[in-house]
């Protein structure tokens, strides 16, 4: 910093008497202690250069100070007037702080010319009043208990700024003279009385001030409070001990203000604690104010309250502290009820249900045995009902009398009146049950009522009797026809309909069913005319009230849905090839019959098989037996005939009665015959040579095996089996009994199997001999009647006898 101020003062000089300069600097100057801020502690000017460049704006200014310090800066005044004056930010203190500051003032002008001087400030010591510290100082409250003994309250002291070494004396002394306190000169205050707080005053103020040795004073205030103590029962301040409050007040309400002093406090409610000794959920106090509040809900018209409503409660006040005195009151409540239940019913829609042919005037409703209202006083408690409305109220129902609740029939509720009908049959009532005190509370009441129908009208089908008529080639699901029933009455129920009776045949327990919702009858399956031709069904009719039956008569019409039957169905015919034509063969004739259809509408035919159409029936229409006929001569010589085994299919068709145009779109039906014809050859000639011609016959006995004869070969079969086992059994046996016998058994064995042989071996080995020997000769006579051809006519179809002459 030296360094700094020696190169501008250098710089100073070596401009000259034209440079930059302060005036009226260096200087000293005094300010006195405690100074307040903006005080004028030394006043210079600025010399301008000879360029007269202004000073820049914020010079001149302090850069530096001998002790640092913040307690001066430098003021404009105008563009070359200046005064230094003191900030206020550090206090000017001569007994504690520096005596002297050195401060650098520093000054520059638009084209950087400068100049610095120096300002000493010298602080001057200023006389100060005594100080009071600390809370004194402020002011200071001091205690007394009531009944202290007058003497020393309280040591006051104060100190001078001047006098460091404290050795200068302070005088004390009591601005506002109290006959009940004194101070001496030494700042001790001393109390003159015996204080009682009930009696007199309970604090006094006091100004004390104190001198210096110069005539300097301060003050301060002392409050002296005079202390209480508990000697005195609180007193309750009001004297009601009964109040009236409504019900239903919100929790937190206060309902009564208890209030009470204490002699000992003056009256501030403050110092006392209340409280409620009496047990009881519905009122709380305040400890503090006394104030008591609801603390539930308080229900006139439930519990306990409802047969008494009045609430005693024991209160008790307390002073402070615990333990002190106390006193108790008795207060009584007593609630009163409002009309705070709306009239209520066990339950506000009714449906009731009426007979159709009830009665006018009968009674429907009574909504008081249903309606109450929970108030516990009248008139709070009663109610009564308005005007019914409602749709059919009028001309059908009505309250009687007005206002009782009591709902009577008045009107028609036939279910069938085309009128109720209109309505529905139902009705709808609202009535509303209602508070008789204010504020009227009312609820809707809702009632609907039915009409219940009756079974007035018996359930029948529109036709006493049915007749319906189905074609016997009618398939299953058919419609044969509908039946349908009625029943007046209403609401119209579901009919469900059944067969009860009749209805089956050989084959099937029922060949009709019906539709259960819709009557509809239909076949289960084909009728058959030939079997059953009429039907009588015994039909019902049932919905939920009643019961009805018809009689249905169902005709089956007959169709030709028979074929021809013939007898044989099938036959084998051997013939020779020279049969002559027109000949009957064996006398063969087919006798057929149909359910259906006359004897003489047969018309027979041959199909496939009857090549070169050899053969034909005689008569081949018109008649129910027919001949088979030769119609034309073999002729294989020539190789026009190849076969000789015919196979003849045989239709035997039932339209012989109907003209060309009716056949082709009637209903015809064909049976069938299938006949097996075999032609047997010339025999051959064996010629032999006699003394005499002779004629030679020879006949040729040829089986001819049938199909049809498939258990010949079975019975042949199953013999030859049983044979072979009993052979095998009887060798079995012999060979055990030989076993029995050996000579390797003891005595006493041999005894026992002798004897076992004889009652059982050889009467069963007897028996199964003689079985065998039966078996073999009804076989062996079998196969001799099967050889000879004896059986041709049952198990073999008869052989063919050729006969052949030659002459020799």
């Amino acid at each position: 910093m030296q360094e700094v101020v020696l190169f501008l003062l250098l710089l100073g000089a070596l401009s000259g008497g034209q440079a930059l300069h302060l005036i009226h600097l260096p200087a000293m100057s005094k300010v006195a202690e405690n100074s307040p801020p903006e005080t004028s502690v030394h006043m210079f000017a600025v010399k301008l250069s000879a360029s007269l460049s202004p000073v820049v704006p914020g010079f001149p200014l302090i850069i530096n100070s001998s002790p640092l310090t913040r307690a001066f800066r430098v003021n404009w005044l105008s563009d070359t007037d200046f005064e230094v004056v003191t900030t206020g930010m550090e206090q000017l203190d001569f007994e504690e702080g520096p005596h002297i500051f050195d401060l650098q003032i520093y000054v520059k002008d638009d084209v950087a010319v400068t100049d610095l001087q120096v300002l000493t400030v010298q602080v001057t010591d200023v006389n100060e009043p005594p100080e009071f510290q600390g809370n004194l100082a402020k002011g200071l409250d001091l205690y007394i208990v009531e009944g202290t003994k007058p003497g020393f309250v309280y040591q006051v002291e104060a100190f001078d700024p001047e006098d460091t070494s404290q050795n200068l004396p302070l005088s004390y002394l009591l601005i506002s003279p109290s006959k009940n306190f004194r101070m001496s000169a030494n700042g001790t205050l001393f109390s003159t009385t015996e204080f009682d707080f009930e009696a007199g005053h309970s604090s006094y103020h006091l100004i004390v001030e104190v001198r210096d040795s110069r005539g300097l004073g301060a003050s301060t205030e002392l409050h002296v409070n005079i202390v209480n103590i508990n000697d005195e029962i609180p007193r309750f301040t009001n004297l009601t001990h009964m109040y009236t409050i409504p019900e239903e007040l919100s929790p937190g309400i206060i309902v009564a203000h208890i209030t009470a002093e204490d002699p000992d406090d003056r009256g501030f409610t403050s110092f006392l604690l209340y409280s409620i000794t009496t047990v009881n959920s519905y009122f709380m106090i305040n400890q503090l104010t006394g104030a008591i509040q609801v603390a539930c809900r308080i229900d006139r018209d439930a519990g306990e309250l409802r047969q008494n409503p009045i609430i005693s409660l024991e209160v008790l006040v307390k002073d402070r502290p615990s333990g002190g005195q106390e006193n108790r009151k008795q207060i009584t409540f007593t609630v009163e009820d409002i009309n705070d239940n709306p009239s209520t019913c066990t339950k506000f829609t009714f449906s009731i249900m009426v007979p159709e042919r009830a009665a006018r005037g009968t009674s429907l409703l009574d909504l008081n045995k249903f309606c109450f209202d929970d108030d516990s006083e009248a008139p709070n408690n009663r109610f009564n009902f308005t005007t019914p409305s409602g749709v059919g109220r009028g001309s059908r129902f009505l309250q009687d009398p007005a206002g009782s609740g009591k709902i009577v029939l008045i009107g028609d509720l036939d279910y069938e009146n085309p009128s109720n009908l209109a309505a529905g049959n139902k009705y709808t009532m609202i009535i509303q049950v209602q508070d008789v005190a204010a504020p009227y509370y009312k609820n809707n009441i809702y009632i609907y009522i039915l009409t219940s129908p009756e079974n007035e009208f018996p359930l029948v089908f529109d036709s006493p009797s049915y007749a319906f008529a189905v074609s016997e080639l009618s398939p299953p699901r058919t419609q044969v026809g509908r039946v349908q029933a009625t029943d007046k009455d209403f609401p119209q129920s579901r009919i469900t309909y059944s067969i009860s009776a009749g209805g089956a045949s050989q084959q099937y327990p029922n060949i009709f069913w019906i539709n259960p919702q819709t009557g509809e009858l239909q076949l289960v399956t084909k009728a058959d005319y030939e079997t059953i031709p009429v039907y009588i069904l015994r039909i019902q009719a049932t919905n939920s009230e009643d019961s009805s039956s018809v009689t249905v008569t169902v005709n089956i019409i007959e169709e030709n849905d028979e074929k021809p039957i013939c007898t044989p169905n099938s036959y084998f015919l051997a013939i020779p090839v020279d049969l002559k034509v027109g000949t009957n063969i064996h006398n063969f004739k087919l006798t057929c019959t149909d359910l259906d259809s006359s004897p003489r509408s047969f018309r027979y035919s041959i199909g496939a098989g009857n090549i070169n159409s050899h053969f034909t029936f005689s008569p081949n229409a018109g008649s129910n037996v027919t001949s088979l006929i030769l119609a034309t001569r073999f002729d294989y010589a020539s190789g026009l005939d190849k076969i000789w085994n015919y196979k003849l299919l045989v239709y035997i068709t039932d339209d012989n009665l109907l003209s060309g145009r009716k056949r082709a779109g009637a209903l015809v039906e064909t049976g069938t015959v299938t006949l097996s014809i075999s032609v047997i050859p010339h025999p051959t000639t064996i010629i032999t040579t006699t003394p005499k011609p002779r004629i030679t016959y020879q006949i040729l006995r040829k089986n001819v095996y049938s199909p049809s004869a498939w258990y010949v070969p079975f019975v042949i079969t199953l013999g030859s089996m049983l044979l072979l086992g009993l052979l095998v059994s009887m060798i079995v046996l012999l060979a055990k009994a030989i076993h029995r016998h050996c000579p390797c058994k003891t005595e006493k064995h041999k005894k026992t199997l002798v004897k076992k042989v004889g009652t059982y071996d050889v009467s069963y080995l007897c028996l199964l001999l003689l079985l065998f020997f039966l078996l073999a000769l009804l076989y062996s006579w079998v196969g001799q009647k099967v050889q000879s051809g004896s059986f041709s006519n049952i198990l073999w179809k008869k052989p063919n006898e050729l006969f052949s002459q030659s002459n020799i």
